[in-house]
């Protein structure tokens, strides 16, 4: 008994790895899509940078603050030395401490900080816009990549019913030669001729299977799986027209393609960049204040102890004669001033406005002003570029679709032809009117029409979600 309640709970959990084993084989689109944003690295990559945009955002604000510093420093010294209390010179050992507390504000600097501002906040927009194009480029490789996967099963399928259709004319072939029925002495080895040319197809669709999906793994960066299972997809409820023309599309890419508005937000920052360099050569008013104290072992204070009747050395006339001057004498004994008495008593604090003129500067600054404006330039060629490539790259997706859309109307109507035609080649053979060189023409016309048809309309979804990424349709 207790062996069977062993091997019932040895059965369950086999079966339960083996169904998990089973669901980590099977890949939708979206987990695809999950996956491979976020295991690209270009896209971490683009993420950091996006965080260091922000950073020099957030810092380029508080440059708008107070800069407040607060120093301290002790100093020991033997022999002669300048005694910081009396300002004298004294040949002691001596501990002196220094404390300070500093405070600048910027008041006006030529709109530079607040043009910085500008530029970083610009800057952190088009590293967003970065980060979003490197998920939207993911995600059409993936989508991609992942029709080439459905287009390729669809082919190894279709390549498989005609292995299937090659076996049964070889199996019936091979009867009629028993009983010597066949037209001609070659319809045998025909036959056997094309079953071998439908195992070299399915072969050949296997291996291309296979790649398409290695290149899906590595787009996702995961171990490939050979067993991986991807869900079907209705490819053919898409085909149509696709709505909307070249400039249409063009159009509206310039408004939502993540790439495109990075490079404008690009060119705006450099724009900013500029007025942050002619900024530099304004003048600078500024306001600073301080406050410090000090100490000093040296630090003595007199202390009254008592008075004493001491001769001034001085006399007077009497008339009983000459007598001394006497007067009242203070004792003071000297000790050492307290730690916190001194650190109160040294207090003292200053306030300063002061204006900084640029007059001569080694070029300095012009050149930093001549330098941004070549910045600008460059990064307005590169806004025109993007978008000159995005108009042709829009007009190629576009004609391909259309030319696939077209290609796949055509490849239907030939279809149903051929379809018709090897029918009724099939009905001649077994009526023994035609040779099997005929009904072997026939059939492979068929066979190639079909996978043409597949081809074709997983090219016109390819390239339609082409259009949809550049109309900023895939956005995570």
């Amino acid at each position: 008994m207790r062996l069977s309640k062993y091997f019932l709970i040895l059965l369950f959990l086999t079966c339960g790895l083996l169904a998990h084993a089973q669901q980590d084989s099977i890949f939708s689109l979206q987990k695809c899509l999950s996956i491979a944003v976020n295991n690209n690295l270009n896209v971490k990559q683009s993420a950091l940078t996006m965080e260091q945009d922000r950073i020099a955002f957030n810092q380029s604000k508080e440059n708008l603050l107070p800069s407040i510093n607060g120093n301290i420093s002790r100093e020991l010294s033997q022999g002669r030395g300048i005694n910081p209390v009396t300002n004298t010179y004294v040949n002691q050992s001596l501990t002196s401490d220094n404390y300070s507390l500093n405070a600048s504000l910027t008041l006006f600097n030529g709109l530079a900080l607040q043009n910085a501002v500008k530029q970083a906040k610009l800057a952190y927009q088009a590293g967003r816009m970065d980060f979003q194009s490197a998920k939207d480029l993911v995600t059409v490789n993936i989508i991609i990549n992942y029709l080439s996967v459905l287009d390729a099963q669809e082919i190894l399928g279709q390549t498989k019913s005609q292995l299937a259709v090659s076996k049964q004319n070889v199996d019936r072939s091979e009867i009629l030669e028993k009983d010597g029925a066949n037209k001609v002495a070659s319809d045998f080895t025909d036959f056997k001729g094309a079953l071998a040319g439908s195992q070299v197809a399915v072969v050949n669709a296997q291996n291309s299977l296979n790649a398409a999906k290695l290149n899906l793994f590595q787009l996702m960066n995961i171990p490939y799986n050979e067993n991986a299972v991807l869900q079907p997809l209705n490819a053919e409820d898409l085909v149509g027209q696709y709505g909307v023309n070249p400039d249409q599309v063009y159009q509206t890419a310039l408004q939502q393609l993540a790439i495109v508005k990075a490079a404008t937000l690009r060119r705006e920052s450099a724009e900013k960049g500029v007025k942050v360099a002619q900024g530099q050569l304004l003048p600078t008013l500024a306001v600073n204040g301080g406050i410090t104290t000090n100490y000093s072992s040296a630090g003595q204070k007199s202390v009254f102890i008592d008075s004493t009747v001491v001769p001034t050395g001085g006399y007077i006339n009497t008339p009983t004669g000459k007598q001394s001057v006497y007067a009242n004498e203070a004792n003071y004994s000297q000790q050492n001033i307290s730690y916190l008495d001194q650190f109160k008593n040294n207090y003292g604090t200053a306030l300063t406005l002061g204006l900084n003129i640029p007059i001569f500067t080694n070029h300095v600054k012009k050149n930093a002003v001549a330098l941004a404006k070549i910045n600008l330039q460059n990064l307005q060629l590169i806004e025109d570029n993007t978008k000159i490539q995005l108009k042709q790259n829009v007009e190629q997706a576009y004609y391909n679709m259309s030319a696939a859309y077209n290609r796949y109307k055509a490849t239907s109507e030939q279809v149903n032809a051929y379809t018709e035609s090897y029918r009724i080649s099939k009905v001649r053979l077994d009526a023994g009117v035609i040779t099997s060189v005929d009904f072997i023409i026939a059939q492979n016309n068929l066979d190639a029409a079909k996978l043409n048809l597949i081809s074709a309309r997983y090219d016109y979804f390819i390239y339609s979600k082409i259009l949809d990424y550049y109309q900023g349709k895939l956005l995570l």
